[in-house]
């Protein structure tokens, strides 16, 4: 059953302070991986452009599965090239995330393509699929496009973290979102996502994004209850729990390693 409109649950429950779970989408390829993510648990996903060869056509068709399943679809791009930033959200994505955003130069020109006017300049490009296709006037599509997308730029290199002050201060900006595992390479500390220096980056986040309003996502910090612990207390509400891979390689192995143990007869 369709809704009035396609609303972003994720975006809602971040404005509501609310806990948000995402799982990243690596590998699958067909349009049930929203279905499976929401029978998981899961808020949202991310169609991972930066690291895998998944297509643009498989890409929309991720989304709109997603959109069916009530789970927020987001795509994750490598830069800020406002053609990526537009082409994804024109194909039923509900939000943008981009990686290696380093100044608020950068954020303002994800944010340009994400938006309309007056919040950004995004061109027009009709009814969308993130809004179920529905007729309706152009002022009425930028009015709730601009509701509901959700524009997160990820803060993993130091040079973007000396500068999350003034990404954050961007309007149109929704989640600094800390992407650990490039951060502590980056510091030179590959996998040490709680090293002192890195708790230190996570509340240097955290404070700019309550200084502007945004709310805070980490990603990297999977099997690790304690440290997910530490980041929900410091305020973050966005957290990318894992990927498809890692999961199916977890089950997998436990499996194997249970029946390998027992006895042949």
């Amino acid at each position: 059953m369709m809704h009035e409109i396609e609303k972003n649950f994720t975006k809602a429950k971040l404005r509501a302070n609310e806990l948000v779970l995402c799982m990243a989408v690596n590998q699958m390829r067909t349009p049930n991986v929203g279905m499976i993510a929401a029978s998981a648990g899961f808020d949202a996903i991310y169609v991972d452009l930066e690291h895998n060869p998944t297509d643009l056509q498989t890409t929309a068709a991720i989304c709109i599965g997603a959109l069916a399943a009530d789970v927020t679809p987001i795509v994750r791009i490598a830069s800020c090239g406002p053609q990526d930033v537009s082409r994804v959200l024109d194909l039923g994505a509900q939000g943008v995330m981009v990686a290696h955003v380093n100044t608020a130069e950068e954020a303002r020109t994800i944010v340009d393509a994400a938006l309309f006017k007056p919040l950004g300049r995004r061109s027009a490009s009709g009814t969308l699929p993130s809004l179920g296709y529905r007729p309706m006037s152009q002022g009425a599509i930028n009015r709730l496009v601009n509701q509901e997308t959700l524009v997160i730029p990820i803060i993993e290199t130091e040079e973007g973290l000396a500068n999350v002050e003034a990404i954050a201060a961007v309007d149109g900006i929704d989640t600094l979102h800390i992407g650990a595992n490039d951060l502590s390479v980056e510091m030179g500390l590959p996998g040490q996502i709680k090293h002192p220096r890195m708790r230190d980056a996570y509340a240097r986040v955290a404070a700019a994004a309550r200084a502007h309003g945004r709310s805070m996502g980490v990603g990297g910090a999977r099997n690790d209850p304690e440290l997910q612990a530490e980041l929900l207390k410091l305020g973050v509400r966005y957290l990318t729990c894992g990927a498809d891979v890692s999961y199916v390689i977890d089950g997998g192995r436990a499996d194997c390693a249970a029946i390998r143990a027992m006895p042949l007869r």
